[in-house]
């Protein structure tokens, strides 16, 4: 799969994976650790930004628990008609842009955020668009924070694999998060493996 294919097949998904399904089911676990960890770490005013922010239910639980300075990107525009329909006050409040990270993150200044994080999202990216972790690194002035598969569910990032095919309809790329960011100049503050994901919480240098 190519790296253009790979990005229409996130555009035009619909069904299982879908902005409507993620809807459905709302926010989770990895909500709840991101909340906190920003309760921590940044001040109510953060500037935050989700890369492949679907129909936003990270962000709807950030906005509930007192975040209101929320960025979302998606590549898929039925993201924010289902957004609308299911967290209407995100909708209303938030900031948000259409299409693939690779072509939105270069339009932002250096340190346009304080935080950007990711939810299952960068495990999609291809090998030839690698250069977007770089980008991500670029327009955070404080926190990255990536919430990945690392193997923690039955049959991913098991083995040497590089790779993994999801239901025989996408790939899903297997990588050490911790070297790649901090190649990129981040220290790696957190890591909270969860039931499905972990979380890792980088700070720039």
């Amino acid at each position: 799969m190519d790296p253009e294919e790979n990005r229409r097949g996130w555009a035009e998904r619909a069904e299982k994976y879908s902005p409507a399904y993620y809807a459905d089911i709302g926010p989770n676990e990895v909500s709840e650790t991101l909340a906190a960890v920003f309760d921590y770490y940044v001040p109510e005013d953060a500037a935050i930004l989700e890369v492949g922010c679907s129909s936003g239910r990270h962000l709807a639980h950030l906005l509930d628990v007192g975040y209101e300075n929320l960025t979302g990107v998606d590549i898929n525009p039925t993201s924010f008609d289902v957004m609308a329909e299911s967290f209407p006050r995100l909708a209303e409040t938030g900031t948000f842009h259409v299409g693939a990270i690779e072509d939105v993150l270069p339009e932002f200044e250096d340190g346009t955020f304080d935080v950007v994080y990711s939810v299952e999202t960068l495990q999609h990216v291809h090998p030839d668009d690698e250069w977007v972790f770089e980008e991500l690194t670029r327009v955070t002035s404080d926190l990255l924070v990536t919430a990945e598969n690392e193997g923690n569910s039955p049959r991913r990032g098991r083995g040497e694999e590089t790779v993994s095919i999801v239901d025989e309809a996408f790939p899903l790329y297997h990588r050490d998060w911790k070297a790649v960011f901090s190649a990129l100049g981040l220290a790696q503050l957190v890591v909270e493996p969860g039931a499905r994901d972990t979380v890792r919480v980088f700070r720039v240098g």
